[in-house]
């Protein structure tokens, strides 16, 4: 056939890698962790009556204390919580059976408890109720404060001002005005205009400002305390100890899944002259090969990384440390000659158990900080952020440091950072501004509870701001 002006035909040879169906498995197997790579495995052994799978652990044996202790086949496993307490809708409905008689007002406090959330917050359209439970105004009103008389303090509550004021109120020990204080001005408090609230009830910085503390003590989610904790285990799939100084990897053998090949199984259907069996058993062998295989360099692709990891933070590993290096997904790709999706794949959910607790192994993985050109030292952004948490830790509560001056300390300290990278970093770790983190008054409390995992407890600025939106 001619082709029209402007068109020719023309041959060429190109390279492409096809992705097959196996090849596809291949790679979520290495990005599997322990629990997932078990199911697809189990999954696998349902299709091919070749393989069959040996989860190899008992979960009646699992236990916080025995993953502490490396001499028992608790080693491999760390429980991240452990709970067989009823559920928050639970907790609510014994209480209402033991405390309330069985009259029309308990009926719609039942109603109502299906519509606590998790959080224990009321979620409620209160036309709806009335009209599903024949409810009067004043009925409904008295089966919500009747709710938010039960426990956990705070239950009930429609808002996160009313979950606060409700926990002020059971508690007999609140500071005085804290309960008027957070119902008449609540915005007040959470912007932290002091000056302001000190003139309005006619009472000193201090007195504010220990109300201000006492309120950062309470919880915004009244009822996460009750139920929400469930059953998870974290499988590691590597094992470092420290012998005499030196340290020792290891796989996690005992956690992992073990295939096995069904070979008796295997000979006596091999014996069958039918043509269709023979190709299916070869099929389903060549299946088997494939997986157990594929295993062999997970497993081996796993180590190589974590033994990469160990070279580069062994200082950690030790003890001698709690800062980490530099470290990059390309600097261990280099190492170990692979692409950088490889060592991805490897870290993502895989966990490693040490002396002195469970770490996931991207944990290890963290950016450096540009030195100066000139007697600069390379410090990894962990360490950077540590160093702030220093410091704020150790600043004059009533003259806090501001993110310039900050960047002032660290660069006398040849860490060569700029203010817009401190701000990021200290928002990272949920710490407020330096107007927020001001007080009129120095008060032990305030830097007694950590606020998440860098020291403090909660970022109210940010934390009622934001639940305020939500509710």
């Amino acid at each position: 056939m001619a082709l029209g002006p402007g068109f020719r035909q023309q041959q060429r040879q190109s390279q492409k890698l096809a992705m097959t169906q196996r090849l596809q498995q291949s790679i979520q197997m290495l990005q599997f962790n322990v629990e997932e790579l078990r199911d697809f495995l189990t999954q696998k052994a349902l299709e091919n009556p070749l393989i069959d799978v040996d989860t190899n652990w008992n979960n009646n044996h699992a236990s916080l204390n025995a993953a502490k202790n490396v001499t028992t086949k608790a080693d491999f496993i760390e429980r991240v919580s452990t709970s067989n307490q009823h559920s928050l809708f639970e907790y609510l409905l014994d209480q209402i059976h033991l405390t309330m008689r069985d009259t029309h007002l308990r009926q719609i406090v039942l109603y109502l408890i299906e519509y606590v959330d998790v959080n224990g917050y009321l979620r409620i359209d209160e036309r709806q109720v009335r009209q599903e439970t024949k409810a009067t105004p004043i009925e409904l009103l008295d089966a919500i404060t009747l709710l938010q008389q039960l426990d956990p303090p705070g239950v009930g509550a429609r808002s996160l001002q009313e979950a606060l004021m409700l926990q002020t109120e059971n508690d007999d020990h609140a500071p005085n005005l804290a309960y008027i204080v957070l119902e008449e001005s609540f915005d007040e408090l959470v912007n932290r205009q002091w000056d302001l609230l000190a003139k309005k009830y006619q009472v000193t910085l201090a007195d504010i400002s220990s109300i201000y503390d006492y309120v950062r003590t309470l919880t915004p989610v009244p009822g996460a305390a009750i139920g929400q904790e469930t059953t998870g285990y974290i499988f590691p799939d590597l094992v470092v100890t420290n012998q005499g100084g030196q340290l020792a990897l290891r796989t996690a053998s005992m956690a992992q899944p073990v295939v096995k090949f069904r070979s008796r199984y295997y000979q006596q259907m091999g014996q069958h002259d039918d043509q269709e069996v023979t190709e299916y058993l070869k099929e389903k062998k060549s299946e088997y090969d494939w997986i157990a295989n594929s295993l062999q360099q997970r497993e081996a692709t796993i180590f190589r990384v974590g033994t990469a990891i160990i070279e580069r933070q062994a200082d950690f590993f030790l003890e001698k440390t709690t800062d980490l290096r530099p470290l990059l997904l390309r600097d261990v790709a280099q190492q170990l000659k692979v692409h950088e999706s490889t060592i991805s794949r490897s870290i993502n959910g895989k966990y490693i158990q040490t002396d002195f607790g469970m770490f996931e192994l991207k944990r290890f993985f963290t950016k450096a900080v540009s030195k100066r050109p000139t007697g600069g030292k390379i410090v990894s952004a962990d360490s950077v952020q540590h160093r702030i948490v220093t410091l704020i830790e150790q600043e004059n509560k009533e003259k806090p440091l501001s993110d310039q001056k900050i960047v002032q300390i660290l660069n006398a300290e040849n860490v060569e950072l700029s203010r817009r990278t401190v701000a990021k970093y200290r928002e990272n770790l949920n710490i407020p501004s330096s107007s927020r983190r001001k007080q009129y008054l120095r008060t032990e409390r305030y830097f007694n509870a950590p606020f998440g995992p860098v020291g403090y407890k909660f970022n109210w600025g940010f934390i009622c701001n934001h639940l305020m939106n939500l509710l």
